[in-house]
């Protein structure tokens, strides 16, 4: 259990009424989900807004909320927390709750439209066959070194990421490879997590559903980058003209890599059969059971960031 009022340092608040010395004993933001001893935050999600909930929560056993609004009845033994941002509030406050597991472990995110679950999975079984144990978080499944875990997004929410990132810091993971989605950067689920690398793939008009224009959505993929610590490494697809826009204002430590032009990392694709490719990754002929252009990318990725990590 941890107490609000240490919670509630890790994020900008507005004001606080009722008690902060309130111990909590979960994190949640549906209302549905809440034990009695929980904090809820109030999320105004593109479906519903979490403020409709805020009694429904308190009546179920939340005692802290977190919210950008005051209900019109606060109850006496609940605190209410009001901040600018629930989205960020519910991340820094997730971090903190859990230890700020990201900063116990190697963490590398992709993100790009295509190629994100090929690589990040391939970077996983790469590294537990070099004997690491290591975690997973994936369109597919979230792995727990080897516990594997239904996946609900390609980039979960804030409370589950740390929760999750905890569960692998206990479980002795040494990395973490997860995909990083556009709706995640935007929506802020990956805020406070501390990142040794970030990887760009590809972007192409897609999620426009979401983001409404293109410009829109490679500034949602450029935020990831911009965010990226200076001790960290950016690796970019450079045969994407997106590549270079993504790492225009990182402080992170660029890495390039290219199937068509000169970059820190190369591959050329020798040979085509129906059952695999025959590459030259940095000057080294290779036998992959791979098809496609994409895979060859998807592979130099790997390769790139496997060095990048110190493999």
């Amino acid at each position: 259990m941890k107490q609000i009022q240490e919670l509630i340092k890790a994020t900008q608040v507005l004001r606080v009424e009722g008690n902060s010395d309130t111990r909590v004993s979960r994190l949640a933001y549906d209302s549905r989900r809440i034990a009695p001893g929980d904090c809820f935050f109030a999320v105004s999600g593109t479906q519903s807004d979490g403020h409709a909930y805020i009694d429904a929560a308190v009546a179920a056993g939340a005692v802290a909320v977190v919210c950008q609004r005051l209900p019109e009845h606060l109850t006496p033994s609940v605190c209410y927390v009001v901040v600018a941002d629930t989205n960020a509030a519910m991340a820094d406050m997730a971090a903190a709750f859990y230890g700020d597991p990201s900063r116990q472990l190697k963490l590398v995110g992709i993100t790009g439209t295509n190629g994100k679950t090929t690589t990040v999975t391939l970077l996983y079984d790469l590294f537990r066959g070099l004997g690491y144990k290591v975690g997973l978080i994936s369109t597919v499944v979230y792995c727990i070194d080897t516990e594997r875990i239904e996946s609900t997004h390609t980039t979960p929410d804030a409370i589950r990421l740390n929760e999750m990132m905890a569960r692998m810091v206990e479980a002795g993971c040494e990395y973490c490879f997860m995909e990083v989605s556009s709706h995640a950067i935007v929506q802020e689920r990956i805020r406070g997590l501390h990142f040794t690398g970030g990887i760009f793939s590809n972007i192409t008009h897609d999620h426009l559903d979401y983001h409404k224009t293109f410009a829109e959505y490679i500034r949602a993929k450029k935020l990831f980058f911009d965010n990226l610590p200076k001790e960290a490494f950016a690796l970019v697809n450079i045969d994407d003209r997106n590549g270079r826009v993504m790492v225009q204002n990182t402080r992170a430590t660029v890495k390039t890599l290219s199937l068509q032009s000169m970059a820190d990392f190369r591959c050329k694709i020798l040979e085509t059969h129906p059952d695999g490719m025959e590459l030259r990754i940095d000057g080294r002929e290779v036998w992959v059971h791979f098809l496609g252009r994409f895979n060859a990318y998807n592979l130099l990725s790997v390769y790139a960031a496997a060095l990048l990590l110190g493999a």
